[in-house]
């Protein structure tokens, strides 16, 4: 959360509720007594990335966050004083600002009056964008109007627009005159502009660059993601903004430094055994791999940047070692990995469930009736009584259907009955 008095960067700036930070700078002087009456000049941030030097010849006691009344063209501008002092001359070389640039004044400090009217400008700024959009599209103009700022006192607004190609936009400035009554400026931004006005968050899960400390946009190229080893996938590559990342100049000074100490990829180096190819490169760790193969990762060794070059020495002295690793070094043998170390080797069983055994099974019509329904819920059974202590055990009754047979002989219970097979008849050949 920003303070309408100081930023949450820093004890020293002061910045709008309104304003992001890509605008603040660190006043290492502030503390320093009677540096912010040694020089006039002051400067004076607006909304948004707007901001001004403005000169204070009626020696204001001014210091940071204050809200003054700037000269403007044309009457005058609502801003807050972002920095005073001594610093504010490296601000103003800083930003290229030419010696023979007339420098408007600080009229006075903002009085209420002067703050009600301004605030009464920045709410019709909403809907003054919808409308204005709503007319560069019946001219049928090929732009975008991001973002509208009146001026503090009302009487000018400026317009930002986004467009690709050229735009004829005379029509369209009679037309917004008209209907606002104001004085239009048309200020024509970029994509990064863009992005950096509305924010957002980027991949990598920060508030973006150009929305908080940001404030000069330098070009980038692919070459940027070449030099990085970065594939060149552009969904990967752009940013909110549809444009290459901002941040991929952030180290591709390192990787051009490193990538100075690299051999060449076209020399090939030869041992006794083999001639190994280049494969692959860490530029930061300065490491090196080659292969027995061209373009097919084959008996990849990986050696240092250092013993690379040692052993390209060594081939143009017409020596060859016995291999890329240091004499000293030996190899470490490759052994079979484990998978399921450290794992169970039942660990995807799973638990099996005893089934209860039944004391008997329907047979004869009964059992048939029941596959053809299926199974049906048993009926819960009684509770069971404690029946009286018995005189030693007594055998079972015989259950139905297991009787023996009153035909069939006591040895041969309950076997089926099985018959020879019939012996065919020779024919008689007597008449």
């Amino acid at each position: 959360m920003v303070t309408p008095d100081k930023c949450v960067t820093c004890d020293k700036c002061s910045c709008d509720c309104d304003t992001r930070c890509n605008l603040h700078a660190y006043n290492w002087l502030a503390d320093i007594p009677g540096n912010a009456t040694e020089t006039e000049y002051v400067e004076v941030h607006f909304k948004n990335t707007r901001k001004g030097f403005y000169r204070n010849s009626s020696h204001l006691p001014l210091k940071e966050g204050d809200m003054v009344a700037v000269e403007a063209n044309p009457g005058h501008d609502i801003g807050r004083v972002s920095m005073t002092g001594s610093l504010v001359k490296l601000q103003m070389k800083k930003a290229n600002l030419k010696p023979d640039v007339e420098i408007l004044r600080v009229f006075r400090k903002a009085k209420p009056a002067d703050l009600e009217r301004f605030e009464q400008a920045k709410a019709r700024e909403g809907d003054t964008m919808i409308r204005s959009r709503k007319i560069a599209a019946d001219l049928n103009l090929k732009m975008k109007i991001g973002d509208v700022e009146y001026q503090g006192d009302g009487n000018k607004a400026i317009f930002y627009y986004i467009a690709d190609e050229r735009v004829d936009f005379r029509q369209l400035i009679k037309d917004l005159a008209a209907t606002f009554h104001v004085r239009i400026e048309m200020k024509q931004i970029g994509a990064r502009q863009e992005a950096g006005r509305i924010g957002g968050t980027g991949p990598c899960g920060r508030e973006l660059c150009c929305a908080t400390w940001m404030k000069n946009f330098v070009s980038v190229s692919t070459n940027a993601a070449r030099f990085q080893d970065i594939s060149l996938n552009p969904q990967k590559l752009a940013g909110m903004c549809a444009k290459l990342k901002c941040c991929l100049n952030y180290e591709v000074d390192d990787y051009i430094e490193a990538n100075k100490k690299l051999p060449a990829r076209d020399i090939v180096l030869q041992t006794l055994d083999s001639d190994y190819f280049f494969f692959k490169s860490d530029a930061l760790a300065q490491l090196v791999s080659y292969t027995t193969e061209k373009g097919n990762p084959a008996n990849m060794e990986t050696i240092s940047v250092r013993r690379a070059w040692e052993i390209i020495e060594m081939n143009k002295a017409g020596e060859k070692p016995l291999s890329l690793l240091d004499d000293h070094a030996q190899r470490q043998p490759e052994r079979p990995v484990d998978l399921l170390a450290g794992e169970s080797i039942t660990r995807f069983d799973r638990s099996k469930k005893k089934k209860k055994k039944k004391s008997g099974k329907p047979q004869g019509a009964k059992a048939q009736a029941e596959g053809k329904q299926g199974r049906q819920p048993s009926a819960p059974q009684q509770e069971r009584q404690p029946s009286a202590p018995q005189q030693g055990r007594q055998p079972s009754a015989p259950q139905q259907g297991r009787q023996p047979s009153a035909k069939q002989p006591s040895g041969q219970q309950g076997k089926p009955k099985t018959q020879a097979p019939r012996q065919p008849k020779p024919k008689s050949t007597d008449k």
